[in-house]
């Protein structure tokens, strides 16, 4: 009797269940493609105009980097340029660093998109412009720094990064 008790609950639960089913879960799986794609159009190079000063202003013996925006649906996305506020890589300093930086519109598909420069908006290092036209623009970020008071930046290689982020609205 003992072993009849939890067999007969084996086949009462087996039986129940074969009443009930089979239950699968299908996933259902998709990829989007952005309408929207950066390039690199010109790297950036730091001119040296004086000892204390690294910059990408042309005057000062730089190139400001060139980065382009391909939309295709316009008002979804939102361009995010980000100048430096840090070397990735560079000789030891020993001083403080005075960043500023700049993103402004270098070239436009659309007559439309000149309203870019006065509708962005700047905070600190990032320029937000939303991207309400269709086409391509192109946005130079310029980027400057000093080293300390009246301090030499040590001799090496530095390297910064502008960062562009295109952002589904």
């Amino acid at each position: 009797m003992r072993l009849f008790k939890p067999m007969l609950a084996s086949i009462i639960t087996l039986a129940f269940y074969s009443q009930v089913g089979a239950a699968e879960e299908l996933p259902i799986t998709g990829s989007v493609a952005s309408k929207c794609t950066i390039h690199t159009d010109r790297a950036g190079v730091y001119g040296n105009p004086t000892a204390s000063v690294l910059s990408t202003d042309s005057v000062d013996g730089g190139t400001p980097a060139i980065v382009r925006f391909d939309v295709v649906n316009a008002s979804t996305y939102k361009a995010v340029i980000t100048t430096p506020n840090s070397f990735t890589s560079s000789p030891a300093l020993n001083d403080t660093l005075a960043w500023t930086g700049s993103t402004e519109v270098s070239a436009v598909t659309d007559s439309n998109m000149s309203a870019y420069d006065s509708n962005k908006r700047v905070f600190d290092n990032v320029t937000e412009i939303d991207l309400t036209v269709a086409g391509t623009v192109w946005f130079k970020a310029n980027s400057r720094v000093e080293y300390g008071y009246n301090k030499s930046l040590p001799g090496g290689t530095y390297k910064a990064i502008v960062t562009a982020e295109c952002i589904a609205l």
